[in-house]
Parts: C-alpha cells; sequence; structure tokens
C-alpha cells in the first residue's frame, strides 16, 4: 500500500480534498488496497481512518490534530442525500480526573475542533459502503460565534466532571456539546473520582458535537435550506 507523504501546506491539502470530491469509498479504498468492510456497525471509525491514509495524516491515535505539521483534525460526517448530517460526531475522549485550573483552550475538544476538514460522505443505510459518495469536503476554521457555544458547553460539562458528577451527565446537557459513552462495551471502566473527591473507576466518556452543529455548519457553507 503506497501511503501520500503529509502535505505541507494547507494549498497542498486543499488540492487533495479537491480530488476526492465525488469519489466513492470503494474507488479510495482500491486505490489503498484495502478491503471494503460489508458494513461500518463494527468498524466504525474506518471511513475515517481510510480517508486519513488516503490525504496524508499523521496523528494515528495521538490526542492532537490528525495532520500534525498544519494543525488541521479531520471528521468525516455521514449525510443524507438532502445534506442533512445522519449522526452525532465524536470529538475526543474526556478525561473523568480533571482540576479546576483546566482552561478552554488547553482542552482537547479546542485543539480538535480549532481548525477542521470536513469530509461529508452520502452515507445512508441503504447506500453499500463501497458506493457511499464523498460530497464537497471543506476547511473549517472556529469563529468567535462558534467558540462562544462550544466553550460554553465544554465549560459546563467540565465543571461537573471536577465536581465528580460525571454520571449525572446526560445526552441532555449541552446545548451543542454532549458527554456521553465512549466504549467498546458497558464492562469498560476508566479511572475517575467520585463527588468526594475519591479515586474511583467510571465508564470512559466522549465529547460529541450535536448533529443540529454540523448541519448549521454545512447550511452555511452550502447555503442549504
Amino acid at each position: 500500500m503506497n501511503l501520500p507523504n503529509p502535505p505541507k501546506t494547507i494549498t497542498e491539502l486543499q488540492t487533495r480534498i479537491d480530488a476526492i470530491a465525488g469519489m466513492s469509498l470503494g474507488e479510495i479504498a482500491e486505490e489503498l488496497q484495502v478491503m471494503v468492510p460489508e458494513n461500518l456497525l463494527v468498524d466504525k471509525g474506518w471511513s475515517g481512518q481510510l480517508l486519513e491514509a488516503y490525504l496524508g495524516a499523521t496523528a494515528g491515535n495521538l490526542p492532537e490534530p490528525d495532520f500534525q505539521e498544519l494543525g488541521v483534525e479531520l471528521k468525516t460526517l455521514p449525510i443524507s442525500a438532502s445534506g442533512k448530517p445522519l449522526e452525532t460526531t465524536f470529538v475526543c475522549v474526556a478525561p473523568l480526573i480533571m482540576t479546576s485550573g483546566h482552561q478552554w483552550r488547553d482542552s482537547g475538544v479546542y485543539k480538535k475542533l480549532k481548525h477542521v476538514l470536513w469530509v461529508p460522505i452520502v452515507a445512508e443505510r441503504h447506500i453499500p459502503v463501497p458506493q457511499r459518495q464523498v460530497a464537497m469536503p471543506f476547511l473549517w476554521e472556529m469563529d468567535a460565534q462558534s467558540e462562544q457555544l462550544l466553550q460554553q458547553d465544554w465549560q459546563e460539562l467540565t465543571d461537573m466532571i471536577v465536581m465528580g458528577e460525571h454520571d449525572k451527565i446526560t445526552a441532555h446537557h449541552g446545548e451543542v456539546i454532549q458527554l456521553r459513552p465512549k466504549a467498546a462495551d458497558s464492562s469498560v471502566r476508566t479511572a475517575a473520582i467520585d463527588k468526594s473527591g475519591a479515586p474511583t473507576m467510571a465508564p470512559p466518556k466522549g465529547f460529541y458535537l450535536r448533529s443540529q452543529f454540523t448541519h448549521n455548519l454545512l447550511k452555511r457553507k452550502f447555503r442549504l435550506d
């Protein structure tokens, strides 16, 4: 498998993403000589990993943006034929041991969302995985309005984690960000603190963008209804 070198500039990355618009996942997989899974119920992150490999992302599982030299994160966005996101978007794992001095701009959420390459993929369930098509990818940088919304939710959720109340957080908390379980199964546990500040073990959680947030990004970018 011949993987491309990492893009050295935003212009080079833009050239690459312009070239994949309209390609199917099967075509991309064929060029990389990788097998396409029958479905993505088990291989949920496969599409993102495929595109990371094809576009030259380097971070892998490291807690930093996928295109390390450019500070750009790649996020795939499954959409309907009409351009509506089909699911929430995973941002990063949420540490369940945090101090009250933790700052927004030092957070994983900020680092992952500061500059994003969004890759919408028409991925309705009836479409076979190889035939799912990349729509028009685009680069997005967090603006002041988006940052205010994201920081507000992050702060609310982080405050609850610091107080040991992570077990009281539900999907209803947060206007644009949710904190949800993030594990292969319900038996997985990670280090956390309880309300008294004592060490405990709890189900891992992750920060997710609500689909309404990403839908608004698409509407602004492509002037959708």
